[in-house]
């Protein structure tokens, strides 16, 4: 039994009506894989890490609200939203405790970015008016969300290449931020054809890999269902 944890988010509602909740599309995606689901709801103290990590076997960090951009050392930009700052506290002390314990991770689109920031690096707060040559990456709302927007050029020596058995695939396309700084210690390895980093690796680690898009939303795509074999099995391998 591999268990994977996945990183959730908190509905706008307050009191008795609040909750805590993911798409099922990940929930989906990590059963057909093989692992076994578990929620990180938003609140799990710090404290507890030490136990959560001897529970859980690796990691996925799910796509959602934007991160903060104070954390970065950028300002407010009018198009952020979704900020919840204990959702940013809360995945930025895992990401560390994750990595330092040599867990595999898998970062996807909010994930990819997050983990990018925990470890130093910062992003585009909004790619249209920053990124010059923008491709319209934020195909979102009233498109289907595994509709194809554009392709992405992989490394073929890289991990993600292996995983996905192309050095070339159609990937949906559901943000409007970006990598700006890639982190100290992360490899971009994948690029839309605007040449925005859309995946990296942390070299020098067993496993940890980041894509911008939501593989979990073309769920009819085995090429996509094989990130979510990889991390079962890397998880399983400990």
């Amino acid at each position: 039994m591999t268990i994977i944890g996945i990183t959730t988010f908190r509905d706008p509602k307050e009191g008795e009506l609040a909750r805590t909740q993911v798409n099922n599309a990940y929930i989906a995606a990590v059963v057909r894989a093989g692992g076994v689901p578990l929620l990180i709801p938003i609140g799990t103290v710090t404290d507890s890490f030490d136990e959560l990590l001897k529970r859980v076997d690796g990691f996925l960090f799910t796509g959602g609200g934007d991160v903060n951009p104070a954390t970065y050392g950028k300002d407010m930009h009018t198009s952020v939203r979704g900020v919840d700052d204990a959702r940013d506290e809360l995945e930025f002390a895992l990401v560390k405790r994750i990595i330092a314990s040599e867990k595999p991770l898998l970062g996807i689109c909010r994930g990819f970015q997050l983990t990018n920031i925990a470890l130093g690096g910062s992003l585009y707060t909004h790619l249209a008016d920053q990124y010059p040559g923008a491709l319209s990456h934020a195909r979102y709302p009233g498109l289907p969300r595994n509709l194809i927007a554009h392709t992405v050029e992989i490394d073929s020596g890289s991990r993600i290449a292996g995983i996905l058995g192309t050095a070339s695939i159609g990937v949906n396309s559901l943000h409007h931020q970006g990598i700006d700084r890639l982190a100290v210690g992360l490899k971009p390895v994948a690029y839309a054809p605007d040449r925005l980093v859309e995946g990296w690796e942390l070299e020098g680690y067993p496993f940890a890999i980041g894509v911008q898009w939501h593989p979990e939303a073309m769920p009819e795509s085995p090429q996509m269902l094989s990130l979510f074999k990889a991390l079962v099995q890397a998880s399983h391998s400990l």
